[in-house]
């Protein structure tokens, strides 16, 4: 055992260095203490408790919602040489019997487990025999009603702080706004533990969202020009996700579907073949997680509207993950609104169901915006970004602007002069001079705000609110039933110490395709040689029946392909290749760039 995390992480991971705060994180856990990560998808928190679990002593239990998750993640560590292994109902028995001789005679490093299995009382009683290295509760935005999934299975999961008061919890997620995150670390136990966040931003993802006017015509477009790339379609039904795969397919493309609905062979199925590249589009509903851990998928189309943006980041967030560039493409149609405003209404949870449409006109305020996507996308997390991206369809293609101060700060007036207690509907009708019953009640029809509005219709203050609301200027308070607040960054803005210029509406048309300002996580490499490598990779993966990423990502190809390693020690300093992967691989890699460089002499 390397006596570093260091050491742990370049042996037997293959990297050099970790990435913020990933060390702090690894040494919280080894010193025994719990916390909360906030980390993006591909950010690498799965270090942040692997790690940890190759240096203390006994077994670490990992929590995972998703039984495909708990076979890719456990499929990995056994290529670095780490043991692993998960304990679900797709065991056959025997193999059940084996995952837990193996956990009581002390032979596993992690184990990975569903919730409800984990919590039952057999399980509990076995787990106190054992030697416990520390629980890893991942997607914890699970067990908050503010979050985006939220499972009542996951609830329970607060009583493993006081049944193992010793053990150290940690608790991860991708997606949580302030409200989830308070959520979960209080449910959790997790009120006094450390607290990571690590940032939402994936600067190598492009954020694109186009009118959906001929979805079909558009979706083949974007595909044609991504010919044996990997990438996900998402959309809203089954019987949709059936017709769009079924369309692909017919079209050449290996495409598949992957829904609830199809028997668990055939989403294994297909989850494998996607895995090991032998599918390059697979077809979903955006109400079924995939739990996809490839590294290499390039593109992420949603075809409908996802409800929240906390679907749309998760999703949209499954691209690129290897750092290498990638794209996000959302076709927008207002037809898809009240489609999912329909199936919010059809739960019973009146609370729940308020929670959900707040969520989901936050993503068509997203949609609808003519601002930095991804500003809004992190404003919405609470993480504000001072500069425009210059990697999205709006930086790419700027609308044109105007000076929006004045009406800005009418609608920040109208804001604090009805007490900061009334959501955008209210002061939607003080500003416009709406005589509604409730506004004459309440006598806000003499305020100096009531009117100042007039000129302007519903649709454009509605939209200037949204827009404050994306740049930080004004926040909604969804447990106060979405009362509009204004922030400290509000002041200047008020005194006129700072101008605000905004986007003119315009018909939106999907955007040129243009070059980035910003080549982020690309480097330059042999694209030639970079392919060759990839097809050996399919080779051995084929081979030793994993999926091609277990044996390198993409991003470790693309170094080969760029640095040219000559021998072992080169290839050491390729981030990704640890020492067991390069006594089974290396020689087969060297070799074929040898081979590629002697061809081009």
């Amino acid at each position: 055992m390397p006596s570093t995390p260091l050491e742990t992480l370049r042996d037997v991971f293959g990297y050099s260095t970790f990435r913020p705060p990933q060390e702090e994180v690894v040494s919280t856990l080894i010193e025994g203490g719990s916390a909360f990560v906030l980390m993006p998808t591909g950010g690498g928190k799965s270090l942040c408790y692997q790690i940890p679990a190759l240096h203390r002593s006994g077994v670490a239990v990992v929590v995972s919602p998703l039984i495909s998750l708990m076979k890719d993640q456990v499929d990995a560590l056994a290529a670095n040489g780490v043991r692993a292994a998960f304990y679900n109902s797709s065991l056959k028995s025997s193999e059940a019997r084996r995952v837990l001789s193996n956990l009581h005679r002390g032979e596993l490093d992690l184990l990975y487990i569903a919730p409800e299995r984990l919590m039952s009382e057999e399980f509990l009683a076995r787990l106190s025999d054992i030697p416990l290295a520390l629980f890893a509760i991942d997607e914890a935005h699970c067990v908050s009603q503010w979050g985006h999934d939220f499972r009542p299975e996951y609830v329970q999961l607060g009583r493993l702080r006081r049944l193992f008061p010793d053990v150290p919890v940690i608790a991860l997620t991708a997606t949580a706004d302030p409200h989830t995150r308070d959520d979960i670390r209080s449910l959790l136990g997790l009120a006094r533990a450390s607290s990571f966040v690590a940032g939402f931003d994936r600067p190598n993802i492009r954020y694109t969202v186009v009118d959906k006017l001929k979805p079909k015509i558009q979706l083949a477009a974007f595909l044609k020009t991504r010919r044996g790339e990997a990438g996900i379609v998402y959309a809203l039904s089954r019987k949709r996700v059936e017709e769009v795969a079924a369309r692909l397919a017919a079209s050449g493309l290996k495409a598949a579907p992957y829904h609830a609905g199809l028997s668990t062979n055939e989403r294994q199925r297909v989850q494998e073949a996607f895995l090991r590249d032998d599918i390059q589009v697979v077809v979903a509903t955006v109400a079924f997680g995939m739990g996809i851990d490839k590294p290499n998928v390039r593109f992420v189309i949603h075809y409908d509207l996802p409800k929240n943006i906390e679907s749309y980041y998760q999703e949209t967030g499954r691209a690129g993950r290897d750092g290498l560039p990638a794209e996000a493409l959302l076709l927008f149609g207002y037809g898809d609104i009240s489609i999912a405003r329909g199936l919010i209404e059809k739960g019973e949870n009146a609370e729940q169901k308020r929670i959900e449409l707040h969520k989901l006109n936050a993503m068509v305020g997203f949609a609808e915006a003519r601002n930095c996507r991804r500003r809004i996308l992190l404003g919405y997390f609470g993480e504000r970004m001072v500069e425009d991206c210059g990697n999205c369809d709006v930086c790419l293609d700027p609308p044109e602007t105007y000076n929006a101060t004045v009406d800005a700060q009418k609608t920040l007036s109208c804001v604090f002069r009805v007490g900061q207690r009334f959501g955008a509907g209210h002061v939607l009708d003080v500003l416009r001079g709406a005589r509604t019953q409730r506004v004459l009640e309440l006598g806000h029809d003499q305020l100096s705000t009531f009117g100042i509005g007039a000129d302007q219709g519903s649709e454009f203050w509605g939209n200037l609110i949204r827009q404050l609301v994306h740049l930080g200027y004004l926040r909604q308070d969804v447990a106060s039933y979405s009362v509009l607040k204004l922030t400290e960054a509000a002041r200047p803005l008020l005194r006129g110490e700072e101008k605000l210029i905004l986007a003119k509406p315009r018909a939106r048309v999907a955007p040129e395709k243009k070059a980035a300002r910003k080549k982020v996580g690309e480097i330059e490499y042999d694209r030639e040689l970079f392919e060759n490598l990839r097809a050996l990779r399919k080779r051995l993966a084929d081979e030793a029946g994993v999926p091609p990423y277990v044996i390198f990502g993409d991003a470790t190809l693309a170094e080969m392909a760029a640095y040219l390693p000559e021998n072992h020690q080169d290839l050491l300093g390729i981030n990704g290749v640890g020492k067991l992967k390069l006594r089974r691989y290396g020689d087969n890699f060297l070799e074929e760039i040898r081979s590629h460089l002697a061809n081009r002499r």
